[in-house]
């Protein structure tokens, strides 16, 4: 699944799709052309001045930006995360709306794999349990299997 999101100010352009593939090397090509519409309208300066014709300014621009990752599940095997950094990449997943619906487990670690990380299922399992134990994630039995889900808040008219 290819995700590109850009993000300045209260500007953002986010694209998911299992339907188009994104290679390392056209990746740079894409944002670029995306971040042409994420221009602050309330600044003089543009936030974002990179054009794909220009390749003395788009060099490394992956780099240069924070939190960018790009990943080929199907050609890089997955980095191995750790159980102290298993919560983290949780908290990815819910800001990515993975747990609006209720997920087991396995699916959990799937998803992770998704991402590009690897990590033993027992401590995905511990973690899920934690946050559900803090209020993070809600847990569900259904047929004797757990199933976590985003806590849903109650509504009062």
């Amino acid at each position: 699944m290819a995700k590109i999101k850009i993000k300045y100010g209260q500007n953002e352009i986010e694209i998911e799709s299992k339907d188009f593939y994104i290679d390392n090397e056209s990746a740079e090509q894409v944002i670029c052309n995306l971040a042409s519409f994420v221009k602050d309208p309330t600044s003089n300066n543009a936030q974002f001045e990179y054009s794909y014709d220009q390749p003395a300014q788009t060099t490394g621009l992956l780099h240069s930006l924070d939190d960018a990752e790009v990943h080929e599940p199907e050609f890089v095997r997955p980095t191995f995360i750790d159980k102290d950094q298993i919560r983290s990449k949780m908290q990815t997943l819910i800001g990515d709306a993975f747990f609006d619906q209720a997920r087991t487990v396995s699916e959990v670690v799937a998803q992770l794999r998704e991402y590009g990380w690897s990590a033993v299922p027992l401590d995905v399992s511990k973690v899920l349990t934690d946050m559900a134990f803090t209020h993070e994630l809600q847990r569900d039995m259904r047929e004797k299997r757990s199933y976590y889900s985003r806590v849903k808040l109650l509504q009062v008219n």
